[in-house]
């Protein structure tokens, strides 16, 4: 694929434009036990679709027998819709499906996930704890799938060095040159101003607190040029330099300096921000023992590392145990301990933080 091509095919996938589920569907035969080993997995259409087909379920099938049916699943309320309901029914879709943090929590209210059994994924030895997800009760309901940092990107023609801070977004030498999401739950700025500048993300523990870290993301206001939806819309304007400085994916930036434009991804000292997707089975599902044996073979460091390769993902399980050179593994990871954003406030405190937020964009 073209650097431009898979570009455009990331930038959309990490903006949500999944296909429609059940859109396409891909078998991968498992050889004579198939009508005993098979499995149907969900992953977001697209792009992320198209590289597991190639990449990963071909493989997977080789190692195990265990036939694959490859379903592409939305992003988004959707696809949790259409399990939840299913699950009514006792039916599962999919026996594993790829999920954002915000659906592994939402299913988790109506016990939607079926408990994993760690013992039984030995592979996730290998993993950053963050991405062991588990019920408040301690039950193991996700495990990390695939990963990705938000950083602190720059136009190099106006910014001769790079940027050591994410402070460089409130510094008033920055006034009117910078792109900041528009969406309170996917731009993550309540974790970085936290970071930042109250010395982690105890303050959010409380709406008080979240009061104090949004008056301070305000003092940016003056340096915001462009509050974007559209990633398109600011990745344009970075490259040209009408927008010079923001906060974007780090390898979607890494793949258009590659393509020779002037721009650039940093880790600031804080560290990027860490979002990720992860597997997690419907309970409904009747193939756990396949789902599970699927999820131990996704931890795998040698999947992992081929994945940082060929998909553009960081890799979900520590570096030590991956053969990733230093330049393939800064292509897409950082050893700057990361951000995890607070997955759960946007749940719980979702339509207050939506006003609070609201109030912040409009205000004078």
């Amino acid at each position: 694929m073209a650097r431009a091509t898979l570009r455009t095919a990331r930038r959309k996938f990490l903006v949500g434009l999944g296909a429609l589920a059940g859109s396409m569907i891909v078998s991968y035969p498992g050889g004579p036990a198939r009508a005993a080993r098979s499995i149907k997995i969900g992953t977001f259409g697209g792009y992320f679709q198209d590289s597991f087909d190639k990449h990963v379920f071909p493989d997977f099938v080789q190692a195990t027998g265990i036939e694959v049916e490859s379903v592409a699943e939305p992003t988004g309320e959707a696809w949790l819709t259409q399990l939840a309901s299913a699950a009514k029914d006792g039916v599962a879709p999919v026996d594993v499906s790829m999920v954002s943090q915000g659906a592994l929590l939402r299913g988790e209210q109506s016990e939607l996930w079926g408990e994993l059994d760690l013992d039984r994924i030995p592979n996730h030895r290998y993993l950053e704890p963050h991405f062991i997800h588990r019920y408040a009760d301690g039950r193991v309901d996700g495990i990390g799938a695939v990963a990705w940092y938000i950083t602190l990107v720059t136009n190099t023609e106006t910014y001769a060095e790079s940027p050591t801070s994410w402070a460089e977004l409130w510094d008033p030498r920055n006034r009117d040159s910078i792109g900041l999401p528009a969406v309170v739950d996917s731009a993550f700025l309540l974790e970085i101003t936290a970071v930042t500048f109250f010395g982690g993300k105890d303050v959010l523990k409380s709406k008080g607190g979240v009061v104090k870290v949004l008056e301070k993301l305000v003092e940016a206001k003056p340096n915001v040029k462009l509050w974007y939806r559209d990633e398109g819309q600011f990745q344009q304007a970075l490259q040209s330099g009408e927008i010079p400085m923001g906060q974007y994916y780090h390898d979607v930036t890494g793949l258009a300096a590659a393509e020779g434009f002037p721009v650039r991804s940093t880790f600031p000292k804080e560290g990027g921000v860490l979002d990720f997707g992860s597997w997690a089975v419907p309970r409904a599902s009747k193939r756990m023992e396949e789902a599970e044996e699927f999820i131990d073979y996704m931890c795998r460091p040698e999947v992992q590392a081929m994945l940082s390769r060929k998909v553009g993902t960081a890799p979900t399980v520590q570096r030590k145990y991956t053969d990733l050179t230093g330049e393939e593994f800064a292509a897409v990871a950082s050893d700057i301990p990361p951000i995890i954003p607070e997955y759960r406030i946007y749940l719980e405190w979702g339509d207050w933080l939506s006003e609070k937020w609201t109030e912040l964009l409009s205000a004078s």
